[in-house]
C-alpha cells in the first residue's frame, strides 16, 4: 500500500473512531510501529490529529469516545495541577468519590497518603489504592467497560445509592456556558448523574481543553456543582455566568482564593447535608 493511501486510511479511521493506538494501526496495515509513528507525525503536522504516547486522537465530535489508555498519557501536567488543588479541599476522615476519569486518577495519586474512605468505579484507581492500609477502599461493581476501564450500569448505580459522600470529584467530556456539563458515553454519564445526588459537595474537574464545547449527553447544570477545578484562568464571562449558580471556579488565576475558601457561598450556607442537585 502506498504511503499516501495508508495515511488517508489512518486519517479516516481516527476521524471515525476518534482514537487509535500505534499497535492496532500497525497490525491493521501490516507495517512496523515506527512506520505508523511517522504517519501520525505527518498527520499531526497537518492538523488532522493529536499524538499521544502510543497512539493518536481527535477532540472533535459530540460523541467522542477516546480510549482510557490514550487519555491517560496526555495533559499530565494539567491534571497534576488540578489534583493538587483537589487535595487541598480534602481532609483526613472524608468520604470521597472519584469517578473513572484520568484526571481523578491523578487525584487518587495525590491523596494516597491520606486517611480516607474512597469510593470509585475506576479499575485503575482500585489497583492503585488496593494495598493502602490508610484508605478504606470501596469499589462499585456492575458491567465493565474495557475502553474506559470502569464499572457502570444499573448495578453500579444501585451500589452508589447505598452511600452518601462528603465530596465527589468527577470529570466530563466537555462543558460550555450555554449547554452545561456534557459527556459522550450515556452509560457512564449515568454514574456521574447518580453521584451528584449522593454528595454533600460536588466538584467538577476539567483541564482547559474541555471548555467551550458540547457533547452528546447532558450530565448537569452548574447549579448542581460546588465548584469547577481547572488548570488555567477562565474568561470573566465564565466567572460571571457561574456566580449566579453559586458555583465557584478554581482556575489558577493570580487572585485565586486559598484552600480555606474552597467551598462556594451557596454550599457554606447549606448545613442540612442534602445534595444540591436533584
Amino acid at each position: 500500500m502506498l504511503s499516501v493511501t495508508r495515511k488517508q486510511k489512518i486519517k479516516d479511521l481516527i476521524l471515525e473512531k476518534k482514537s487509535a493506538t500505534v499497535s492496532e494501526l500497525a497490525k491493521l496495515f501490516s507495517v512496523t510501529d515506527e512506520t505508523i509513528r511517522r504517519d501520525l507525525r505527518s498527520l499531526e503536522s497537518e492538523g488532522v490529529l493529536l499524538r499521544s504516547y502510543g497512539g493518536a486522537f481527535v477532540q472533535t465530535g459530540v460523541e467522542n469516545l477516546i480510549d482510557y489508555s490514550i487519555r491517560s498519557t496526555v495533559y499530565l501536567k494539567e491534571k497534576g495541577i488540578i489534583a493538587e488543588k483537589c487535595r487541598s479541599l480534602i481532609q483526613n476522615g472524608d468520604v470521597v468519590f472519584l469517578d473513572h476519569s484520568t484526571t481523578t486518577f491523578a487525584i487518587a495519586k495525590a491523596v494516597e497518603d491520606m486517611r480516607l474512605t474512597l469510593i470509585t468505579n475506576s479499575l485503575p484507581i482500585i489497583n492503585l489504592l488496593s494495598k493502602k492500609e490508610n484508605i478504606r477502599l470501596i469499589g462499585i461493581g456492575g458491567f465493565f467497560s474495557l475502553k474506559e476501564l470502569a464499572f457502570y450500569g444499573s448495578k453500579a448505580q444501585k451500589a452508589l445509592n447505598e452511600y452518601y459522600v462528603d465530596k465527589s470529584f468527577f470529570s466530563c467530556r466537555t462543558l460550555s456556558i450555554d449547554q452545561g456539563v456534557t459527556d459522550s458515553n450515556d452509560d457512564l454519564a449515568q454514574i456521574r448523574k447518580t453521584i451528584l445526588q449522593r454528595s454533600k459537595e460536588c466538584y467538577l474537574v476539567a483541564d482547559y481543553t474541555k471548555f467551550n464545547q458540547a457533547s452528546f449527553i447532558t450530565i448537569c447544570g452548574y447549579d448542581c456543582l460546588s465548584a469547577i477545578i481547572t488548570d488555567r484562568p477562565l474568561s470573566q464571562e465564565w466567572h460571571t455566568s457561574l456566580q449566579k449558580y453559586g458555583c465557584r471556579i478554581y482556575d489558577a488565576a493570580p487572585e485565586q482564593a486559598g484552600p480555606a475558601d474552597g467551598v462556594n457561598k451557596k454550599s457554606d450556607a447549606k448545613n442540612d447535608n442534602q445534595p444540591k442537585c436533584r
